[in-house]
């Protein structure tokens, strides 16, 4: 997200400072190392008028049942930026969260909105929701305005997880057995995800906002793949199989967040971020063109 952001911030005119791990080679940058309670962010935060925090604990199948490592930087950590944030004078913070903080699927409902109730099922869902009950509360005692930004699958160059493992499915021709789902999935290009989050640090306003973020068309799996196929030169090998069979079989394979995301439906409501008078800058087929444009 990073990477996709900052070139389209410095086309807007802002001064960008990218706080980051390890040097990058970016002519303004501050290494600030590990993210956590105790990181030092004086450095990387004096004379910022806003921050945005992308940065999170994500896609690691080898600790997703671990607490710690996910509360230590995306609550810890996410906080400790804030309250630095506060003291340094920032004016607005944009936190990005995720849609699975809703933990469940949409289906036989209504499009998830910013207000439904929140029941994350995941080490790494109830750590977004915790930071954001945290930012919530800072938000209330300071004059920091904070932004909290839903969206669901980010796609893009150089995406990982699921998404990089449906590419590489395309590209290889590998059967998949997605052609009975039945479902509807809200998706974003990480385009049109920084084209909403520059929008709102040019927005006045303060307090504590909520947005969902995603592609105005929200298709099935198995569509979402043909599409993807068809953006990646490849050749989408749908098959049928029942959803329970599938389901189960992604659970005993140890990939039960794989079973939500592929079956189930997540539709998201973004009226609300479209009221502010922005709209997705992209269509899904013209995102997935360019996360595929220049990957080898």
């Amino acid at each position: 997200m990073g990477r996709s952001l900052l070139p389209l911030l410095e086309q807007e005119g802002w001064i960008v400072r990218a706080a980051v791990r390890r040097p990058s080679g970016y002519r303004n940058e501050v290494v600030i190392g590990s993210i956590g309670p105790e990181t030092d962010w004086r450095a990387a935060l004096a004379g910022v008028d806003a921050v945005v925090h992308l940065a999170a604990r994500v896609h690691h199948p080898e600790d997703r049942d671990a607490e710690e490592p996910y509360v230590a930087l995306n609550v810890g950590g996410s906080l400790r930026l804030a309250r630095s944030a506060i003291e340094a004078g920032v004016r607005h913070f944009i936190f990005a969260s995720t849609a699975l903080v809703y933990g469940r699927n949409s289906d036989g409902g209504p499009p998830f909105n910013e207000d439904d109730l929140l029941t994350p099922n995941s080490p790494y869902s109830r750590s977004k929701v915790e930071a954001e009950r945290g930012l919530n509360s800072l938000a209330r005692d300071h004059a920091m305005a904070v932004t909290i930004v839903r969206p669901p699958l980010v796609y893009g160059h150089g995406a990982k997880g699921n998404f990089a493992l449906l590419v590489k499915a395309a590209r290889l021709g590998v059967p998949l057995p997605f052609a009975a789902i039945r479902n509807r999935r809200a998706f974003v290009s990480v385009q049109n995800l920084s084209s909403f989050i520059a929008s709102r640090l040019s927005a006045a306003g303060g307090g504590y906002e909520i947005f969902l973020v995603a592609d105005e068309e929200q298709i099935s799996t198995p569509e979402f793949f043909r599409r993807l196929a068809k953006a990646a030169d490849g050749k989408a090998r749908l098959f049928p199989a029942p959803a329970p069979l599938l389901g189960a079989l992604l659970t005993l394979g140890g990939r039960p967040d794989a079973r939500q995301s592929l079956i189930g439906s997540l539709e998201l409501n973004i009226s609300k971020a479209c009221s502010t008078g922005w709209r997705p800058p992209l269509t899904l087929d013209e995102g997935l063109r360019l996360a595929l444009s220049s990957d080898s």
